[in-house]
């Protein structure tokens, strides 16, 4: 079957969850339910998209396909902020209560931190790319410890809150971030669409890439931020999702097996948005909101991580 085809099929259940999401039982109340419902499948399409596309191109430079840009601690970051925020300030004060303005704290504390993050190890310009991931995993883990230190010292009353944030809801999305959101993913992915053949050549290794002429460092060093801001608008929009980038990304490769980025960040974002809505529905029609869309993707993704990694056990 071409890749063609198999983005068509993709593409027609991504619009059939879409459609059966946001018509299925509305007898009659479209003013009311039918903007709140393209609100929530709107943020659904744009995580997925964000969280597709950074994953795709974060495993490419980094020539491992069992990582995802939450490695680099974006998401023990957002908690850490969230946490020392409800800890020190409460969860009335406009910084946690006001989604505005969390959003944009949330936003940029993690771009500054990813900027930081690689202005410092890429200044000598001989830091090799494993070295970034493994300060990455070493400061998450720092934050997550800071994280879980003060959640066990707040008032049980405000860890309500706190709880909230540690896992990604799509119930309530406020309506303004969600196109804030659109526009900074939107100018994001365009930027780094102008880089998707040079992608295509850094699959092929440094050396490689270096010697058809690709500026190795630029390209990595752009891909690296806009994944970067990708992770975080999604995660400061509807919160962590940690494998799902992990389990799209590696379907993609396996659907539609080509090299080509164009063809795999399509594809794989078209598996995203099905995933999401679907998911989704079946979550609030099947399990009546008995658990939430996040618990099952980290239980999918965490069997589907273990599998992976067996896989390339046997394999080397």
């Amino acid at each position: 079957m071409r890749n063609s085809t198999k983005m068509i099929i993709l593409g027609a259940f991504a619009v059939l969850f879409c459609s059966l999401y946001l018509f299925q039982g509305l007898n009659g109340s479209f003013d009311y339910a039918l903007p709140r419902r393209g609100i929530k499948v709107l943020a659904m399409v744009l995580t997925g998209v964000a969280i597709a596309y950074s994953t795709v191109i974060f495993q490419t430079i980094t020539h491992n396909r069992i990582l995802t840009p939450s490695i680099m601690g974006f998401d023990s970051l957002y908690l850490l902020l969230q946490t020392v925020g409800i800890f020190f300030l409460g969860s009335s004060h406009v910084t946690i209560v006001n989604k505005h303005v969390n959003f944009i704290l949330s936003v940029s504390a993690m771009i500054v931190f990813a900027l930081l993050l690689y202005q410092f190890l890429f200044k000598s310009g001989k830091r090799p790319i494993y070295f970034l991931l493994l300060v990455g995993i070493i400061v998450g883990t720092f934050f997550g410890s800071i994280s879980t230190f003060l959640q066990v010292l707040i008032d049980p009353n405000e860890f309500l809150r706190v709880q909230d944030k540690m896992f990604a809801s799509f119930n309530n999305v406020s309506g303004d971030l969600v196109w804030w959101a659109l526009a900074i993913i939107v100018i994001s992915m365009i930027i780094g669409w102008r880089s998707i053949n040079d992608l295509d050549v850094l699959s092929l290794g440094r050396d490689t890439a270096i010697n058809l002429g690709v500026s190795y460092d630029k390209v990595v060093k752009k891909t690296l931020i806009i994944s970067s801001v990708l992770i975080a608008v999604s995660t400061a929009l509807v919160g962590p999702i940690t494998f799902f980038g992990l389990i799209v990304a590696n379907l993609s490769y396996q659907f539609f097996k080509t090299y080509k980025h164009s063809v795999l960040i399509i594809g794989a974002s078209l598996m995203s948005v099905f995933a999401l809505v679907g998911g989704q529905w079946v979550v609030e029609r099947v399990f009546t909101f008995s658990t939430t869309l996040s618990v099952i993707i980290n239980f999918v993704g965490g069997i589907y991580f273990i599998y992976l990694l067996l896989k390339e056990s046997r394999s080397t």
